[in-house]
C-alpha cells in the first residue's frame, strides 16, 4: 500500500471509530414523578434538564391538570391516571391546575 493509501485509510478508520463512540456531552433522559394528591402537586424534582420526562401521577379522586402557564405542557389526567412530558427547555416552567387554581407548581429546569 502506497504511504498516502495508509494515511486515507487512518483517516478513514479513526473517523469510524469517533461516530460509533458514544457522546459523552449529552446525559441520558430522566424520568421525575411529580404526584397530584389530596388537591396538590407533590414535590418537583429539583434537577430537570431538558430532554428529561416528568410523570404526572394523579392519584386523588378529581380529574386534575398540570398546565404550564408558558404552554409547554398540559396534562389532563382523569382520577388515577398517569401521563408523560417531556421537557423542552430551561428555565423556570410554572404550572397550575386548571380545575383548581389553587393547585400550583414550578419546575426548574437547568442545562
Amino acid at each position: 500500500m502506497k504511504p498516502l493509501a495508509k494515511v486515507a485509510a487512518a483517516g478513514v478508520a479513526g473517523l469510524l471509530a469517533m461516530a460509533a463512540a458514544p457522546s459523552a456531552a449529552a446525559p441520558e433522559p430522566r424520568v421525575h414523578t411529580v404526584v397530584m394528591d389530596r388537591m396538590i402537586f407533590g414535590p418537583t424534582p429539583s434537577s430537570v434538564r431538558p430532554g428529561d420526562v416528568i410523570l404526572w401521577v394523579n392519584r386523588d379522586m378529581f380529574r386534575h391538570t398540570a398546565t404550564a402557564r408558558d404552554g409547554s405542557f398540559n396534562v389532563d389526567l382523569a382520577p388515577k391516571e398517569s401521563a408523560r412530558t417531556v421537557i423542552a427547555r430551561a428555565g423556570v416552567i410554572d404550572f397550575y391546575c386548571k380545575y383548581h387554581p389553587g393547585m400550583k407548581g414550578r419546575l426548574n429546569v437547568v442545562r
